[in-house]
C-alpha cells in the first residue's frame, strides 16, 4: 500500500476515535448518575488510548515508513459485556434520555470502526499494522457488545413499562 493511502487511513481512524470520544464525553456530561458517568468515562478513556496509539503509529510511519512494533499482544476483547453491564447501570439509563440516544449513535460509530479496522487488518502487508488494526477491531467489538447489550436492555424496559407484550 502506498504511503499516502496508509496515512489517510490512519487519519480516518484517528477521526473516528475522536468522534467517539467526543460523543462519550458529552454523554458523560449529561449523565446524572455516577455509575452511568463511569461507564461513559471508561469508553472515553479507551477511545483516548486508541487515539494515542494511532498518533504514535502515524508519527512512526511518517518518519520511517513502518509501523512501530509491540503493544498489541493482549486481548482487547477479554472483558465480555455481561461482566460489565450490571442491572444497576441498566436501571440508571432512561430509554428516552440523552444517554440512550448517545448509545444508539455510538453503536453506529463502533460498527464503522470495526469494519474499517477489520478491513485494514486483512489488507495490511506490514505485520505490525495488521496486529494494530486487529487489536483495535477487537476492542471496538467489545465496545459494541457493551452498547448493544445496553440498548437491548433499554428496549426491553420500554416494552415492559408500556405493556407492549402481546401476552
Amino acid at each position: 500500500m502506498d504511503k499516502s493511502n496508509t496515512l489517510t487511513i490512519l487519519k480516518n481512524a484517528f477521526l473516528i476515535e475522536r468522534k467517539g470520544k467526543s460523543l462519550y464525553e458529552k454523554a458523560m456530561e449529561h449523565a446524572t448518575d455516577a455509575s452511568v458517568k463511569a461507564f461513559f468515562k471508561d469508553l472515553c478513556d479507551d477511545e483516548q488510548e486508541h487515539m494515542n496509539i494511532l498518533e504514535k503509529q502515524f508519527k512512526a510511519y511518517m518518519k520511517s515508513g513502518k509501523f512501530m512494533a509491540g503493544g498489541f499482544e493482549n486481548n482487547g476483547g477479554a472483558v465480555t459485556a455481561p461482566d460489565i453491564l450490571d442491572d444497576t447501570l441498566k436501571d440508571k439509563i432512561n430509554a428516552a434520555s440523552f444517554e440512550a440516544t448517545a448509545i444508539t449513535a455510538a453503536i453506529s460509530f463502533e460498527e464503522k470502526a470495526i469494519k474499517m479496522y477489520a478491513q485494514q487488518a486483512q489488507d495490511a502487508t506490514d505485520p505490525e499494522e495488521q496486529k494494530m488494526y486487529h487489536w483495535l477491531a477487537t476492542w471496538e467489538r467489545t465496545h459494541l457488545k457493551k452498547l448493544m447489550a445496553l440498548e437491548e436492555s433499554l428496549m426491553e424496559s420500554v416494552w415492559n413499562d408500556n405493556s407492549f407484550w402481546p401476552f
